[in-house]
């Protein structure tokens, strides 16, 4: 497999820790990525700071690349997509926009064209991301590859068929801010219950971190895993009982339910 020049239009969060972590774990050389954004301010600190090439503008960026991610907000992939449609010719655009299909995107961009959609989340940035691939792509085998090298660099990669991608975007793509609130009402709970709140933070944090690497690390099933804790006439019993009682399973569900909603509107 060899290296391709990537190119990243927009240069956020998520644009930064894909290159990072591409770069970090020696997937591509600083010198084979350019970057272009709006932004000039955001665009310099990119280049200077990460040591990758930058362009004026986005059909520039697609003649200096051989693969386009396109790293920008659904709102604005539109624009974007009439902006480099004449230029992109048979390079693979990549998507990371939510409510974008690879056959939405082919209906701006034109049916002929090469794209590959994708769910990341934002714990990529920490080398902890889940990313799922919409299956199957139009992308030679080279090139979905190389993008698979370059996003399982930064956590773990899965593929999913266009009719699952709704569910995916609210399981793993919006699931992060379910477990940043499971943390934090967690540490809140540790405060009202007389801990520090510095220390309160620290414990649940520890605790969710250590229970989803349970999980992954033994492949056990979580329900197994949450009887094990559990012994008779326990504190962790009482409380698994009360979150039961007050519907938590229920509440998950439905919340998933209406961003797997959400995800079909976007679409269409």
């Amino acid at each position: 497999m060899g290296e391709y020049k990537l190119g990243l239009i927009g240069a956020g969060n998520m644009a930064r820790a894909i290159i990072a972590g591409a770069i970090g774990k020696n997937v591509i050389g600083a010198g084979s990525v350019f970057v272009c954004d709006i932004d000039e301010n955001k665009l310099k600190k990119m280049t200077a700071e990460l040591g990758v090439g930058a362009t004026k503008s986005a059909p520039e960026l697609v003649i200096s690349s051989d693969i386009v991610i396109l790293a920008v907000k659904p709102n604005v992939l539109g624009n974007v997509l009439l902006d480099i449609k004449d230029a992109i010719g048979d390079k693979p655009m990549v998507s990371i926009a939510a409510g974008w299909s690879a056959a939405k995107i082919k209906g701006v961009a034109g049916n002929d064209k090469k794209v590959l959609r994708l769910m990341p989340n934002t714990p990529l940035m920490v080398g902890e991301g889940m990313t799922v691939f919409e299956a199957p792509s139009n992308l030679e085998a080279a090139e979905q590859a190389f993008v698979e090298s370059v996003f399982a660099a930064l956590g773990q990669i899965e593929h999913a068929s266009t009719e699952l991608m709704d569910a995916v975007t609210a399981v793993s793509g919006s699931g992060p801010a379910y477990g940043y609130m499971f943390i934090e009402a967690l540490a809140a709970a540790g405060v009202k219950n007389g801990l520090p709140a510095d220390s309160a933070l620290k414990l649940a944090t520890q605790t969710a971190l250590g229970a989803a690497k349970m999980v992954a690390e033994t492949g056990e099933d979580p329900g197994a895993l949450k009887d094990a804790v559990c012994s008779p006439g326990g504190t962790t019993i009482q409380a698994v009982k009360s979150l039961e009682e007050d519907g938590f399973y229920d509440v998950i569900s439905s919340a998933v339910g209406k961003a797997a909603a959400r995800s079909k509107e976007l679409a269409e």
